[in-house]
């Protein structure tokens, strides 16, 4: 069977044609998973996908696995509960900035800091794309949105910096520009035992691109690829230089307990059988 017909097979396409905007790149990310899923070697019967509210989101009902698009900023809470339920299951969290940074930054610190084994996917294309073009906690400072018609005043998170200080195990950086390498830590990271976060520098022209006047949607694209430096060479530029930039690659990579496994312990423990 050709790759593209592997990849389809995964995708319900009689939902298509999908919601999302043209030139939006949420399709590209949700094509790098399905790949990375195929790639990692895990069982496809054992695969669930949880998302929240927003565009990227809606991937879960696209794609053909098991699945549950729940509250907003809550995914991380239901996938916790599915994964220490059934810890055979793989289980991909798809949630975007605003989703996870807003309103479950919360649930985003702790699911790290307990090294819940879940892979946790995030589409930034720092604005809120389906509620009307607001800025979100990765905007860029100087970017125009809606709520912010003169320019956005406010410093932008580092999801990944967040990420590793919280405790996370595996942290990569990928954009929708450089597709292969997506894939790659998209597939390292449903192989990686803990909380492992990739995200996804994506695109949104209809509401990002259009407020900043970049152009169309390849020209979005393009400006994503410029903005992203590997890390090696990151780490390397003076610190005037990194504004509007950001490091891609594999950037972070430990061990720690994790928290389904120190339970299971805990639970043969209590019943007499050590720990």
């Amino acid at each position: 069977m050709r790759p593209e017909e592997e990849i389809r097979k995964h995708l319900r396409l009689d939902r298509f044609p999908h919601l999302w905007c043209p030139g939006c790149s949420n399709g590209i990310a949700t094509r790098a998973i399905v790949a990375a899923v195929l790639r990692s070697g895990v069982p496809l019967d054992k695969v669930v996908v949880v998302s929240g509210i927003g565009c990227s989101a809606r991937t879960s009902g696209y794609l053909h696995f098991d699945g549950l698009h729940t509250t907003h900023g809550r995914a991380l809470a239901f996938a916790t509960g599915v994964k220490l339920a059934r810890p055979e299951l793989v289980v991909l969290v798809i949630t975007g900035d605003g989703d996870l940074a807003a309103i479950g930054g919360n649930h985003f610190i702790h699911a790290a800091r307990r090294n819940v084994d879940l892979t946790l996917i995030c589409f930034n294309n720092r604005i809120y794309g389906m509620t009307g073009g607001q800025y979100s906690p990765t905007t860029f400072p100087g970017d125009r949105a809606t709520t912010a018609p003169y320019g956005h005043r406010e410093r932008a998170f580092d999801l990944c910096s967040l990420a590793i200080a919280a405790g996370a195990t595996y942290v990569a950086r990928g954009t929708a520009f450089h597709v292969q390498p997506l894939i790659r830590y998209l597939a390292r990271a449903i192989q990686h035992r803990g909380l492992s976060f990739v995200e996804v520098m994506s695109s949104c022209p209809v509401y990002y691109g259009r407020q900043q006047k970049v152009g169309g949607a390849p020209e979005l694209l393009s400006l994503i690829a410029s903005q992203a430096v590997p890390v090696e060479e990151y780490e390397r530029l003076p610190p005037e230089e990194r504004a509007r930039k950001y490091p891609v690659g594999e950037l972070h990579l430990s061990e720690a307990p994790e928290l389904g496994e120190e339970l299971a312990r805990l639970a043969a423990a209590s019943r007499g059988g050590g720990g």
